[in-house]
């Protein structure tokens, strides 16, 4: 699908901070202490560079999740973070109190968002298809026995066990089996308490990027891991994915994933950017399987080829979202 030059327009109307970049201070934060910390740095050391390109006054700020203090030096923050403690409302409720502007989804949307299994049962309620799912919560004894007579009534096989916490695909399997059920939580259970055990859906698998004040969705990539799995693996290993934007699908579909993909973005309070993944199975049935309110920022990172299909550089969109927090009630 063509990206319209409506759409474009309504992304560069406000841009509020352009005219002052001497006079605020800009804080990249990046880093972290979650399981995907390398990540965020390589994140947030592109958007530095894109930021002092464009002439901002901007620090770069490894946070280490010691030391808030360092956060009381900056007039905004251009959040970097991945994961635990960063991008699941943590550090916007420091930045809350500190009184300081930020980039992105706020508390509540970003808390709900990193949760796979709080933002499963919105999305049913919002009559948003997501594949059927069991949870395992905090503080509940593992019945294995129980878990697997669930999966069997409800789920059936292959499943895929994953932490409900966290992203990068981290401790994440797709079980074939029964047999293979105990393993995967296990494995899981090193990166979370809670655990969400969700039917595999074959098909392919698609992302949209959602950009705006007033969101409009870019142009949908089409995924193709050669492993057939989009695991970590092949997220961060050059040429073991082939990205497809536009993706190859019709016209009247991809307004009907973006149109998906936004209700998705609204049904949680989404703010700024961020990103819906989404499965379209053999049957041309669309589901949504997350949404990540901080996704990758490097220049390959997902979000970042969607803009570009959209006509709209790295640096560029650097500068949208930023100004995107200027603009946040």
């Amino acid at each position: 699908m063509d990206f319209k030059k409506n759409e474009l327009a309504k992304l560069f109307k406000d841009m509020p901070l352009s005219g002052k970049k001497k006079d605020v201070k800009v804080g990249v934060i990046c880093g972290g202490i979650s399981s995907e910390r390398e990540i965020s740095l390589k994140t947030g050391s592109g958007i530095y560079s894109a930021l002092i390109e464009l002439g901002y006054n901007t620090d770069f700020i490894d946070f280490k999740g010691d030391d808030i203090s360092v956060f009381k030096n900056i007039d905004i923050a251009f959040l970097a973070l991945h994961g635990k403690y960063g991008e699941d409302g943590t550090v916007q409720g420091v930045l809350e109190l500190f009184k300081i502007p930020y980039t992105g989804s706020g508390i509540l949307a970003s808390s709900l968002a990193i949760d796979k299994i709080y933002s499963k049962k919105i999305f049913k309620l919002e009559g948003i298809n997501t594949p059927d799912y069991i949870s395992i919560d905090n503080g509940k004894v593992i019945e294995i026995k129980g878990i697997i007579k669930s999966v069997n009534d409800k789920l059936g096989y292959p499943v895929v066990v994953k932490p409900a916490r966290e992203g990068s695909t981290i401790g994440i399997t797709i079980a074939e089996n029964e047999s293979e059920i105990e393993s995967a939580i296990n494995f899981a259970r090193i990166y979370d308490s809670r655990i969400l055990i969700e039917k595999y859906i074959k098909g392919r698998q698609l992302t949209t990027s959602i950009l705006g004040e007033n969101p409009v969705a870019l142009p949908i990539i089409e995924v193709i891991p050669k492993s057939g799995f989009y695991d970590f693996k092949s997220k961060y290993t050059s040429g073991l994915t082939e990205y497809i934007v536009p993706a190859r699908i019709s016209n009247d579909l991809s307004l009907k994933i973006q149109d998906i993909s936004l209700k998705t973005h609204q049904s949680l309070g989404c703010y700024g950017i961020s990103r819906v993944d989404l499965i379209l199975d053999e049957n041309g049935e669309i589901f949504v399987l997350e949404i990540n309110t901080m996704p990758g920022m490097t220049e390959t990172s997902l979000v970042p080829k969607a803009a570009a299909a959209a006509g709209i550089d790295f640096k560029k969109l650097v500068e949208i979202i930023l100004n995107l927090s200027a603009l946040k009630q």
